[in-house]
Parts: structure tokens; sequence; C-alpha cells
């Protein structure tokens, strides 16, 4: 799509987002267009077996409905929008959180639901979706560098990375934080906020809150070993402090 095209389609679905009734389906020319486009992308992923292959056909995919999304993101006031939903998920299956939460925040904001062959609710699919890839990125082996330099780089990078997830991560439970959902999907909605906050550095105490909350939410979370594991470095981290306020006041 040139970037004429990219255009006149944001222009195109922001209009016709505004114009929508919000207590009905969205309708107009881009969004059919755009939903046609989406049954002939699904068509073609049923044809694909190999999960991998799919995320990376997918992620190309998408790019096709960037602008309508930007579009209804910026003009839309709420009508129920199974294209955008669909691209929400998407996204988030191919690890484009960002993306897919901006989403999720217009969806949650408007109330609006998944398309009816997801089962379950929005808010309880994007806590889900993200809280899996951000555990599945945080507990990915990172590269180790050969040189001290080199450690001391990707430490580094691996703090930064943790804490872009633990904002991503945050974000969610912010905006789903009243919504109903099942203990254990919200459990690991904390626990990866736990983990993320471990893996940045400087935050256990905010760490051992979320893994505290996850295991109360669920027993079988998986956290009880990190738990003990954080409850020891901040026990061990206070008695270093206690030890070093008397010595001053000595």
């Amino acid at each position: 799509m040139t970037p004429a095209r990219k255009h006149y389609a944001q222009v195109s679905a922001a209009i016709a987002a505004g114009a929508a009734d919000p207590n009905r389906p969205q309708t107009g020319d881009q969004y059919e267009l755009h939903a046609a486009a989406l049954w002939e992308h699904r068509r073609t992923l049923k044809g694909i077996k190999s999960l991998e292959a799919k995320i990376t056909k997918k992620r190309e995919m998408l790019v096709d409905f960037d602008a309508y999304v930007a579009g209804v993101l910026a003009g839309g006031t709420g009508a129920q929008d199974d294209v955008l939903m669909t691209v929400m998920l998407w996204r988030l299956d191919i690890g484009d959180l960002a993306g897919g939460i901006a989403i999720a925040e217009y969806a949650m904001r408007h109330g609006l639901d998944t398309p009816d062959r997801f089962e379950r609710d929005t808010a309880s699919l994007v806590v889900e979706q993200v809280a899996e890839e951000a555990m599945r990125r945080l507990e990915a082996p990172h590269q180790q560098g050969d040189q001290e330099g080199d450690q001391e780089s990707a430490e580094v990078e691996a703090a930064n990375h943790a804490a872009e997830l633990a904002m991503h991560l945050t974000r969610v439970e912010a905006l789903t934080r009243d919504a109903d959902m099942h203990d254990q999907i919200r459990a690991k909605l904390h626990k990866a906020i736990g983990y993320a906050q471990r893996a940045r550095g400087g935050h256990d105490a905010d760490a051992l809150g979320h893994l505290k909350r996850a295991l109360s939410l669920n027993e079988r979370a998986g956290v009880k070993k990190e738990i003990e594991r954080l409850e020891r470095t901040l026990a061990k981290a206070q008695t270093t402090n206690d030890g070093q306020g008397e010595t001053n006041q000595a």
C-alpha cells in the first residue's frame, strides 16, 4: 500500500469510526474492505500447520491493517469492531505488546467484546496473552558475552528488557484491575510482573509483593521458591543496612 493509500485508509477509518453508533457494530467501506481482507488472511492461516510459520505470516499480514487501526483509535467512538479486535489479538500473538495493548486500552474503555469465535472476554484474553508472552521472554536464555565488558553490556540489556516488560505488564494490570476474571489468569499477570521487577534489579520488594499476590490467587502459581529467595535477599539487605546504621552511630 502506497503512503497516499495508507493516509486515505486512516482518514476514512477515522471518519467512519467517529460517525458510527457506539451501540451498533462498525460499518463503512474501510471496515468492509478490511473485514474481507481479514477473512482471506484467516483462510490462508488455516492452511498452515506450523505455529511458527503462522506467527511469521501474521506478522506480514498485520501491516495491511496498520492504517485502519490508527484511524479507528484516533477517531472511534466505541462501535463493536471485529477487525480491530482480531488485530489486537494477532498483535499479541506475534509479541507486539505495545501495539496490542494500545488497542486493548481502546477496547476496555469502550467495552468492546472479542469476536464470537473466541470464547473468553477481552480482559481475560489480554491479561493471559501478555503475561504468557512476558514470561516466555523472561525465561528465554540471554546471550552471554565472552569478555567482561560484553558481560556487563549483556546484563544491562537484560535489565532494560525486563524494565520494558514490567512497564507493559503494569499497564495491563492497571487497565484490567477492576475486570472480573478467573483468579488463575490474574495470578499469571502478577507472577509475570514479579519476575520482571526482579529481573530489572533494584525492585525486589515490589517483585515480592506481586509474587505473594499471585500465590494468594493461585496456590499452584509456581512462585513459592522465588518468594523464599526474595525474602532471604531482602532480609540480608536489611541486616546489612542495620549493621551499617549501628556503625555510623558509633
